[in-house]
C-alpha cells in the first residue's frame, strides 16, 4: 500500500474565533459549545483528496498564542510562537465576521508568518467564522475578499456551529496548495541541480581543452 503524503496544518487567530470549533466541526461534523481557550491541540486526520491518501497533521493553536503575537512578554512566548510557525507548512488564518478587532489582526499575523517563513511563500487560506450572525456581522464579505485578494489566498466565509459554507473543502483545497508548493519547490530545486551539474562539467571540459 502506497504511503500517505503528510500536510502540517496550523490553525491561528484571536481567542473566540471559533478556531477549535472549525476544527471539531471538520474532523466530526459536530458542533461543541465549551472549549478551553488555554488547550493546544494537535489533531491527525486521514482523507481521499484528488485520488491521493493524505494525512493531516492539524495544529490548533491555544487562544493567548494570538495575544503573544502582538504582545510576546517573555522568550519562552517568541519562541513557543515562532516554533509553531515554522512546524506549519499550511495556515488557516480565522476572523470572526462579527469581531472588526479580530479581522485587523490578520494582516499583522500575515507579516510575522512572512518574516518567519521567508525566503518561502506562505501558504495560507483566509476564513470568516460565524456567517449564521450576520445580523451581529461588522466585516463584509466583501472586505474578506478584498484582504484575500491582498493575501493572494483563498478565502471562505462559515458557521463552525451550523455547518454553513464547505469547511472540509477549506482543509481540503489548503492541503491542495500544499502539495502544489512542495511541486514547484522541488523542480526548482532539481533543475538548481541539474545547472550545478552542467556548471561543473563544463568547468571540466575547459581545463581539458585547455
Amino acid at each position: 500500500m502506497a504511503k500517505s503524503a503528510e500536510v502540517k496544518l496550523a490553525i491561528f487567530g484571536r481567542a473566540g474565533v471559533g478556531k477549535s470549533a472549525l476544527v471539531v466541526r471538520f474532523l466530526t461534523k459536530r458542533f461543541i459549545w465549551e472549549y478551553d481557550p488555554t488547550l493546544e491541540s494537535t489533531y491527525r486526520h486521514q482523507a481521499t483528496i484528488d485520488d491521493e491518501v493524505v494525512t493531516m497533521e492539524i495544529l490548533d493553536t491555544a487562544g493567548q498564542v494570538s495575544r503573544l503575537l502582538f504582545f510576546p512578554c517573555q522568550q519562552e512566548d517568541t519562541i513557543q510562537r515562532e516554533g509553531h510557525m515554522r512546524w506549519g507548512e499550511g495556515f488557516v488564518l480565522v476572523y470572526d465576521i462579527t469581531d472588526r478587532g479580530s479581522f485587523e489582526e490578520v494582516l499583522p499575523l500575515k507579516n510575522i508568518l512572512d518574516e518567519i517563513k521567508k525566503p518561502k511563500n506562505v501558504t495560507l487560506i483566509l476564513v470568516g467564522n460565524k456567517a449564521d450572525l450576520d445580523h451581529s456581522r461588522q466585516v463584509s464579505t466583501e472586505e474578506g475578499e478584498k484582504l484575500a485578494t491582498e493575501l493572494a489566498c483563498a478565502f471562505y466565509e462559515c458557521s463552525a456551529c451550523t455547518g454553513e459554507g464547505n469547511i472540509t473543502e477549506i482543509f481540503y483545497e489548503l492541503c491542495r496548495e500544499v502539495r502544489r508548493r512542495r511541486m514547484v519547490q522541488g523542480k526548482t530545486r532539481r533543475r538548481s541541480s541539474t545547472t550545478h551539474v552542467k556548471q561543473a562539467i563544463n568547468k571540466m571540459l575547459t581545463k581539458i581543452s585547455s
